[in-house]
């Protein structure tokens, strides 16, 4: 599977999970995510206001650990499985600030809401709540985020698209 820019509507397309700016997994200040550990992908840092993470992809949640910073989907069609999660150590917060908008084996669409965070209580924690997008399972090829790179999206935005 090659990431391309195409029109092709049987394509897999990957949206923006929170309006941000666009970066390379290498610029992640955590060696895991930055070292490409759990999988290929690329991360938004979050604008201070923006606080609900949507869907990136339509498939099923088969993943959402209690402490709500995570959330992984299943894309059967395209047997792929991605982990969207959100700032870093916020595990550490066991579910504090986090409300889930979604639950395990149901079926999201790209754009729908997945997990609320308060803005606030991140701030007084110093959490830097980067959120990665990473293919965990079926796609481990480099990601070129080309012209997107280290610039501003919005949710939802589509910035991959693959055959």
């Amino acid at each position: 599977m090659k990431f391309l820019r195409s029109r092709n509507v049987n394509s897999l397309k990957v949206a923006a999970p929170i309006a941000g700016r666009c970066v390379s997994l290498t610029k992640v200040h955590d060696e895991v995510f930055a070292h490409k550990m759990m999988g290929e992908g690329f991360a938004i840092q979050p604008l201070e206001t923006e606080n609900i993470i949507v869907a990136p992809v339509t498939g099923k949640v088969v993943a959402l650990p209690t402490s709500k910073h995570a959330v992984g989907i299943k894309v059967a069609r395209f047997n792929l499985e991605i982990l969207i999660h959100i700032g870093l150590n916020t595990v550490s917060l066991k579910g504090q600030g986090f409300q889930a908008l979604a639950k395990v084996n149901s079926y999201v669409k790209q754009g729908m809401p997945l997990i609320q965070f308060d803005n606030e209580l991140m701030k007084q924690k110093q959490l830097d709540m980067t959120t990665m997008v990473i293919f965990t399972e079926g796609y481990a090829h480099p990601i070129n985020l080309g012209k997107l790179a280290d610039s501003a999206v919005k949710s939802g935005q589509v910035l991959l698209q693959a055959e």
